[in-house]
């Protein structure tokens, strides 16, 4: 930690706004201006468009991550949790990895916790379900899909067998239906290496208690979306929710049930729950109260951005839409970060703060290889694509906005390769438990055992 004497300008988070906000200081701010000190419990920053991709192995886990501290490297970047913030004395206690929780005095804060997995109190979700708000959860399905295509290829068991061929996903919106397209897409791939295996045995549930999937691009796409996953032999299941799905038997409200190794959750997000802990005004659903300033109301030293922000969206507002906020969605959140820099920078300097106002420019979403829609908004119009231009449409957008030139080459190279070369379809479960196999190796042997007479009889 720092010992200057400097302002503080504190970070808490390291997901998109924190990364570009603390850039975007960095970058406006004279030498020896301020120290920036970024506080996050992982030491990197995950693109989360490219989940789906990455549990799909179109890109390498290791390309959807971003490195905190080879991107900031004038920042302090500390790996824990801010746990509470005393806004009276302007300090933060901060719980590291390991150790005892210290207290960090700040001068200007940036409040970037963006927003965790939204579920509810469903019986065997916790103990059954897999989200998708990390990488670490987007290599941990992909291991787990081609685990059950191992599973169901080596066993006898019918019921085995129709149960690891099983898979269920909860929720309809971006996350949902890209992952259910590039899962399917992975699975119909590495059945060809299975003999007994076709994709006719394995069985696909999509489930959204909405009247539609991919809200986001509009009920036209939408609806296009959902037949073109129902003609690839995913059912879809609308206005429905599940209601159990303990030791992997899936009931649903509309009466179907299901045995399943396979329930991947991603209906919805909501603000990270520690925000309750810092004495921000918080709105209906939990997010930091902000003015169009990006400063938390109340204040003149604390601004908030992203997922764990009501932020009134003005250019929907002018255009008549009197209570609307801009859309947790990673469009907004780049531009609403550089926004927070330079006012940042403006409020330690003494200037007057600036607006955020964008119009939003559409949506683009990929259902699998060369399968996707997309809606670009120009002006009064609307251009509505679908299909393999629609997947261009995706795939140039979020490479273009994945942080840092080097982040851009790796997934440009990742696809350039996918087009001359197969799809890897091994599995690597063992990374989730890699000292098993050498544990049991190292164990000691209970004295008189078999094996240790055999051992003795062998040393002899």
């Amino acid at each position: 930690m720092s010992t200057t004497e400097r302002p503080r300008i504190l970070v808490v988070g390291g997901g998109y706004v924190g990364l570009y906000a603390a850039r975007r200081i960095l970058k406006k701010m004279r030498y020896g201006e301020a120290t920036v000190t970024v506080v996050d419990p992982r030491s990197y920053m995950t693109y989360q468009p490219f989940l789906p991709e990455a549990a799909a192995g179109s890109i390498s886990p290791r390309h959807v991550v971003v490195p905190l501290r080879r991107v900031l490297p004038k920042a302090e970047v500390l790996t824990g949790r801010v746990s509470s913030i005393d806004q009276d004395r302007k300090v933060a206690t901060v719980t590291p990895l390991v150790g005892e929780a210290y207290e960090l005095p700040f001068d200007y804060l940036v409040v970037a916790l963006g927003a965790v997995s939204r579920t509810f109190p469903i019986p065997g979700l916790a103990e059954q379900g897999i989200g998708m708000k990390g990488v670490e959860e987007a290599i941990g399905l992909r291991n787990h899909v081609l685990e059950q295509l191992d599973k169901a290829d080596s066993t006898t068991d019918e019921d085995v067998r129709r149960k690891a061929l099983t898979f269920v996903f909860v929720g309809g919106g971006f996350a949902g239906a890209e992952t259910v397209g590039e899962v399917e897409d992975l699975a119909r791939d590495a059945a060809r290496y299975y003999p007994s295996i076709r994709r006719e045995d394995m069985r696909f549930v999509l489930v959204d208690v909405a009247d539609k999937i991919l809200p986001e691009v509009g009920p036209e796409l939408g609806k296009w979306g959902q037949e073109h996953l129902q003609k690839r032999g995913v059912e879809v299941y609308l206005k429905t929710s599940m209601e159990s799905c303990v030791d992997g038997l899936v009931k649903l409200s509309n009466g179907l049930e299901a045995e399943s190794n396979t329930i991947v959750w991603t209906a919805g997000v909501k603000p990270n729950p520690v925000l309750s802990r810092y004495g921000l005004p918080l709105g209906p659903r939990g997010h930091v109260d902000t003015r169009p300033t990006l400063q938390v109301a109340g204040s003149d030293y604390i601004w908030a951005a992203g997922d764990n922000a009501q932020i009134p969206d003005l250019a929907a507002r002018e255009a008549g839409n009197e209570n609307a906020w801009c859309p947790p969605n990673a469009q907004h959140a780049l531009r609403q970060a550089k926004v927070l820099g330079d006012n940042v920078i403006s409020g330690m300097r003494g200037f007057p703060q600036s607006d955020y106002k964008h119009a939003n420019k559409g949506a683009v979403a990929g259902l699998g290889l060369h399968k996707g829609v997309a809606m670009i908004v120009m002006g009064k119009a609307k251009i509505k694509l679908r299909g393999r231009l629609a997947w261009y449409m995706h795939r140039t957008y979020h490479g273009l906005a994945v942080p840092t030139w080097n982040r851009k080459i790796r997934v440009f190279a990742d696809w350039t390769l996918g087009m001359f070369l197969k799809r890897e379809v091994v599995s690597l479960g063992a990374m989730e438990n890699p000292r098993e196999e050498f544990y049991e190796a190292a164990r000691p042997v209970p004295t008189g055992t078999s094996a240790e007479k055999r051992s003795k009889a062998g040393a002899k």
